[in-house]
């Protein structure tokens, strides 16, 4: 029974290591990552009960709990790709990235800036067609001529507000 489990646990780790190693995506990885954690568990009561070894159950205990929270923090912690982000892009793929990349202005205007309706504080832009293709708003409601900002220096450590300290979550 010890050689049949043993080829079993030796089975599961190459199979694991394996598709750690290919993915392709990260939900892959952490699942081998809980394999080979499982493996090694199984490992450990596998020669805690061959020689009936009873102080290797607190480390089980131990590397069960490191397992347990080393999954949950990848979980926490990883962005959620999209299914074409997922996965690893040939080299035909990355040079076609590239060039459309390459193509784009970085000094082009942005197509929509999220900053410029929050300063105003309503969330419409100047100039923003309303109903029947009529401007909805005249303009700046500060007085201020249309598309003359004054640009506020970057906000300071300490600046931020709560929302980027991530405090009220």
């Amino acid at each position: 029974m010890y050689a049949f489990c043993t080829v079993v646990l030796t089975v599961a780790g190459v199979v694991a290591l394996v598709r750690m190693e290919r993915g392709p995506t990260m939900l892959d990885r952490v699942v081998a990552l809980d394999v080979v954690t499982a493996v090694v568990l199984g490992s450990i009561a596998l020669i805690s009960a061959n020689t009936k070894r009873t102080d290797l159950v607190p480390v089980l205990v131990v590397l069960a709990i490191v397992g347990f929270v080393g999954s949950v923090t990848i979980a926490r912690f990883v962005a959620v790709e999209r299914a074409d982000e997922a996965r690893i892009l040939t080299k035909e793929e990355l040079r076609v990235v590239l060039a459309q990349q390459n193509v784009m202005d970085d000094e082009a205007a942005p197509v929509h800036d999220p900053d410029a309706a929050r300063v105003r504080g309503d969330g419409v832009e100047p100039g923003d067609a309303g109903p029947g293709n009529e401007p909805a708003d005249p303009g700046p409601v500060d007085g201020s001529v249309a598309g003359q900002h004054e640009e506020e220096p970057p906000a300071r450590d300490g600046e931020m507000g709560e929302g980027a300290r991530g405090e009220g979550r």
